[in-house]
């Protein structure tokens, strides 16, 4: 069986976001957007050429440990 080609529904921009202890990034799933998810489903982009935006990095919280796919 082959599956069906699918449309796209519409295509949801990144929001500019902080995280953590400072990380700068930009946010397409769990956002006010696309808020109907589950919280611990989220698409990030850590992209940038400026270490300063992500370097702080992320600090002891709940979920911390758990792992991700990047």
């Amino acid at each position: 069986m082959t599956a069906s080609p699918r449309t796209i529904d519409r295509i949801i921009e990144p929001q500019p976001t902080i995280e953590g202890a400072g990380v700068r990034l930009k946010r397409s799933i769990g956002t006010e957007t696309l808020n109907y998810l589950d919280p611990f489903l989220l698409f990030d982009d850590f992209t940038s050429g400026n270490s300063l935006d992500y370097e702080a990095g992320f600090p002891l919280h709940p979920h911390r440990g758990i792992e991700t796919v990047t």
